[in-house]
């Protein structure tokens, strides 16, 4: 287990593993704050390259080395993995179906206090747009080390999400299991499931737990492959319920409840549905990430409160 480590550490130890084994693999990284790098640059140096502040620069040597039959992860902060290296990663990457990962840490407003040029709130909407992305979103440090596992094994054009600060441990060894689906129902429920993604799906078990004190099941689900997402089980599971809330750190306009709702019209299930985010327009100021959370409204409290006017609307 490695319910202590931060996320990229776990990530990053599994990858390290895999290149001591196979001298294809080769991991580039934009950035060295990562304790779990010095392994790699100290033991492997034919395997890793710094690429320093350029990450348009990383993705193109990426794409050099893929070419040449390597298997290239990229590393860099979340904001400059994904809006920087775009055109890279667009016109290249996924014009070619390279089997490349790019690992971004400190999604959504994981860097809180470096404001707008570390904020994330976009990345799932620009990300999923691109062609045959596969985009995974793990919830802890032990299911980012089984994501990591599923990229050395099955190599393909995918954007990994994983969180600054170390997250409460959730599936253990269990995730696995769930793989090919790409989602968990957490906590089967009644009437109402919140459905969530990564740091998001521990707020939604926080509003569970509200509402079980108040003798209301609501249903937990985390969708941790973001794209491609289930078309068959996961509508079907859904249609079990009377209503979904999707709960996101991410901008409304293209995100992940957006998502959600395009598989629920693509699969004809007609069912309430609302979403909860970051709204268009929403102020950039510096604070703490439960502070902006609060500022946009998805904290625990707002979502709780939001989740009641929907009970009130069909229950």
């Amino acid at each position: 287990m490695s319910n202590n480590k931060l996320m990229r550490d776990a990530f990053i130890d599994e990858i390290y593993k895999s290149a001591l084994k196979d001298k294809d693999v080769v991991f580039i990284s934009a950035d060295f704050g990562a304790v779990a790098l010095d392994d790699f640059r100290e033991n492997l140096p034919e395997q890793f390259i710094h690429a320093g502040i350029s990450e348009q620069n990383m993705v193109d040597v990426g794409v050099g080395l893929a070419l040449t039959g390597k298997k290239v992860f990229l590393y860099a902060m979340a904001p400059f993995i994904t809006t920087r290296c775009y055109e890279q990663t667009k016109a290249v990457v996924s014009s070619m179906q390279l089997p490349i990962t790019l690992i971004a840490v400190g999604v959504g407003l994981g860097y809180d206090h470096a404001t707008l040029t570390h904020f994330t709130t976009e990345d799932i909407a620009i990300m999923r747009a691109l062609n045959g992305i596969r985009i995974l979103t793990p919830v802890d440090s032990d299911s980012a080390l089984h994501i990591a596992k599923e990229c050395i094994n099955n190599p393909k054009f995918t954007y990994v999400r994983l969180e600054r600060n170390p997250q409460p441990p959730l599936y253990g060894d269990k995730l696995p299991s769930y793989l090919d689906n790409g989602y968990v129902s957490v906590h089967p429920g009644r009437d109402i499931a919140l459905v969530s993604s990564g740091y998001m799906t521990h707020k939604a078990l926080k509003v569970r737990e509200i509402f079980l004190e108040d003798g209301v099941d609501l249903g937990v689900i985390d969708v941790f492959r973001i794209k491609p997402i289930d078309q068959s089980s996961l509508p079907k599971l859904l249609s079990n319920y009377k209503a979904i809330v999707t709960i996101e750190e991410q901008m409304l306009d293209g995100g992940f409840g957006g998502a959600i709702l395009e598989t629920l019209a693509d699969a004809e299930v007609c069912m309430p549905v609302k979403r909860i985010g970051i709204s268009d327009e929403f102020k950039v100021v510096n604070g703490d990430r439960e502070y902006l959370n609060k500022l946009y409204a998805i904290d625990v409290n707002s979502i709780v409160t939001k989740v009641k006017l929907l009970i009130e609307k069909i229950l």
